[in-house]
């Protein structure tokens, strides 16, 4: 079995190359109107937006305040036993697909707040689930450090902030974490 050391090592370019790729579409955002392809609740044109929505964000601001704890959310992922990748694509599909079903209508979500929320939830929830010292130590940090922004991020008071992106990002987050650790077989 694999070090968690060696396996962020080894996932360490797929980190950085999924963040340059947010950058990348953010940069190319602001010669195209690529905000458009943002999700929808229930427009099937906005059904795109289940793909698109982690890639798009609004302004630097919004792009710098997922880019820094996606980068700490998918370094601790990548250390883990849990399939990265798997785990990555499952908690943007479903959480974007609970977003489109249950959203609030008329409203363009955009943004990778819903994959921050969903992978925040996951470590947390799979380091419980799987009762062992490393993955515990990183459920409680991940607890300890965005524990607040969790609880706050599904205000709904919030303007011009998808709080029901975040809320059901972290409910997706929750289900692939019992999903995924269900299947992880025991070291």
């Amino acid at each position: 079995m694999k070090s968690h050391i060696h396996r962020i090592r080894e996932e360490l370019p797929l980190v950085l190359l999924f963040l340059a790729t947010i950058w990348g579409v953010f940069l190319l955002d602001r010669i195209l109107p690529l905000e458009r392809l943002g999700l929808i609740p229930r427009d099937f044109g906005g059904l795109i937006g289940i793909v698109t929505m982690p890639f798009l964000h609004s302004n630097f601001t919004h792009l710098l305040n997922n880019t820094v704890p996606l980068a700490v959310l998918l370094t601790l992922l990548a250390g883990s036993r849990t399939d990265s990748r798997a785990a990555v694509v499952l908690v943007a599909v479903v959480g974007g697909v609970l977003l489109w079903l249950f959203g609030r209508g008329h409203s363009l979500h955009i943004g990778a707040s819903g994959l921050v929320f969903g992978l925040a939830v996951f470590l947390i929830v799979s380091g419980a689930l799987e009762r062992r010292v490393v993955p515990l130590l990183v459920s409680a940090f991940v607890a300890f450090t965005y524990g607040t922004t969790l609880l706050t991020g599904i205000s709904p008071w919030q303007a011009g902030v998808s709080w029901d992106g975040h809320l059901l990002g972290g409910v997706a987050g929750g289900l692939v974490a019992w999903l995924l650790v269900r299947k992880t077989p025991a070291a």
